[in-house]
């Protein structure tokens, strides 16, 4: 008997592809949503049907959660799974599925409501003695608390948004003097990019990691951890480059934050998947940052040192499995590496880039693994995020990943849109990098001054090379063959869609 008759697959590009390989995986039918800009997107053809859903805006199209509900109700889905980013952690939307009696594959809306504000959940937490950055318990419109409380906790302090994330509504503050214009940009920020402007202070710590904690808890009591990911490798406050086990953490200090997450995840009465965030300083201290309600965008390197499928235990959590016996009992095997490829230039201050994917090739080997959401004609557009795929690489020791790493960022090509491969690269090839002294402000300590890539042309010429070169095997598909396919072979996968204003 199948765990759900058919999924809806609320979200695009990659993680929507991920998602479902993995119901592939459990044989469950799925549903793709997509929008004006998405008409010939991978995720679209990779599901089963697929529902079109309006303009390219996401308000009007992925963030609508109206239209996402009546697109499962239409093709009769009993499940929904929102991937990350758009409605993965709104509690109105997990809401909403409960009331309409569709499974929601992520945890409930009481958990998301709750740890979705940051000021509550340090308060919940603060309360289970888990360890906190010093700063505000609670969201002020008093100026005067935010001055209190950065003179108690020392400059220099940071500015957060309560309701959001990824580098939204913060702003580092290095004196008194800056503080109430920090708050000010802080909060007009907040409100524009999550409707809240609620913000609050907290000490800021220089140099510390970024170090998260895999979690998962069923409806049978069961919590656990699957180990830490590090993921100081960022830049504007998002993630580029990931990496499982640290460097930095000893077997005891992995023990103890590892614990630390389950009580978190037990305290917020957690169900599913879900990532606890610590900081960790110089001295090895660390403190907790947030937890992210759904699964992360790198979540494979944790797959590929566990051997665990974690969109598969979301899935057979939803629908009231327990946590599967070999995930309880899995270790870490060897070393992961995550690289983010995003459709921007890393030669030019991660400047966006949009177009037609002229053309694409992954690496392959052993050991290497491409999420990806594009193929050869994909429309990039600025309407979404930016990322177009993730490069995954595994091996038995930290030196061999990066090495690996390495290689299989030359090998990718993606032609049409510009990306940041080769900047990857040479962080990857920095000594600092090698000798595992990661820290938040790596790439600004480090690439402060990068000139511009002399030798991009040179890269692209090898990639056209590529084109004419490998054209008859990697688009033609036969060895010699001299014949140009159909329009049906150049399509990939195609079904009739229905389409839902």
């Amino acid at each position: 008997m199948a765990l759900f008759k058919k999924i809806l697959v609320a979200n695009r590009s990659e993680i929507a592809v991920r998602v479902m390989n993995a119901c592939r995986t459990l044989g469950i039918p799925t549903v793709a949503v997509y929008s004006d800009a998405d008409v010939k997107s991978k995720h679209r053809f990779w599901a089963d049907e697929s529902v079109h859903i309006g303009p390219s805006s996401p308000r009007e199209s992925y963030l609508d959660i109206d239209k996402i509900i009546r697109a499962a109700r239409t093709t009769g889905c009993d499940a929904i799974h929102p991937g990350y980013g758009f409605l993965s952690e709104n509690p109105i939307f997990a809401q909403k599925c409960r009331d309409e009696k569709i499974t929601f594959i992520c945890p409930s809306p009481e958990a998301i409501k709750l740890l979705g504000n940051k000021v509550e959940s340090r308060m919940k937490m603060s309360s289970a003695g888990v360890p906190l950055i010093p700063g505000m318990k609670t969201s002020s419109p008093d100026l005067a608390v935010y001055r209190k409380v950065a003179d108690e906790a020392g400059y220099p302090v940071i500015i957060k948004a309560a309701a959001g994330g990824g580098g939204k509504g913060m702003r580092v503050v290095h004196s008194a003097r800056e503080l109430e214009e920090a708050v000010s940009a802080a909060r007009r920020e907040a409100l524009n990019a999550f409707g809240d402007d609620s913000v609050y202070v907290e000490k800021y710590l220089v140099n510390p990691r970024h170090i998260e904690f895999q979690i998962l808890a069923d409806s049978h009591g069961n919590a656990m951890h699957l180990f830490e990911r590090e993921c100081s490798i960022q830049r504007r406050h998002q993630k580029i480059i990931e990496e499982t086990p640290s460097t930095a953490l000893t077997p005891e200090l992995r023990k103890k934050m590892g614990e630390t997450a389950v009580t978190v995840a037990k305290t917020a009465g957690y169900t599913n998947a879900g990532t606890v965030e610590f900081l960790l300083d110089e001295s090895g201290h660390f403190y907790f940052l947030e937890v992210n309600t759904r699964l992360q965008v790198e979540h494979p390197i944790t797959e590929a040192v566990t051997g665990v499928d974690l969109v598969v235990e979301q899935i057979q959590i939803a629908a009231g499995l327990p946590i599967s016996e070999s995930t309880r009992t899995a270790t870490q095997r060897g070393h992961a590496i995550e690289c983010r490829i995003y459709a921007e230039d890393g030669e030019n201050n991660f400047f966006p880039s949009s177009g037609t994917i002229l053309y694409y090739h992954e690496p392959s080997g052993p050991g290497i693994r491409v999420d990806s959401g594009i193929w050869t004609g994909s429309e990039i557009t600025i309407d979404y995020d930016p990322i177009m795929a993730k490069v995954i690489v595994h091996a038995p020791t930290r030196e061999l990943a990066i090495a690996k790493m390495r290689e299989a960022l030359n090998a990718y090509k993606v032609l049409g849109v510009r990306n940041a491969k080769k900047f990857m690269i040479d962080i990857l090839a920095h000594p600092e990098f090698a000798e595992g002294r990661t820290f938040t402000s790596f790439i600004e300590t480090h690439f402060a001054n990068r000139a511009e890539n002399a030798t991009r042309a040179g890269d692209l010429a090898v990639a056209a090379t590529a084109v004419f070169g490998e054209h008859q095997t990697a688009i033609f598909g036969g060895a010699g063959s001299t014949e140009l396919p159909t329009p049906w072979e150049t399509l990939g996968s195609w079904q009739v869609g229905w389409s839902i204003g």
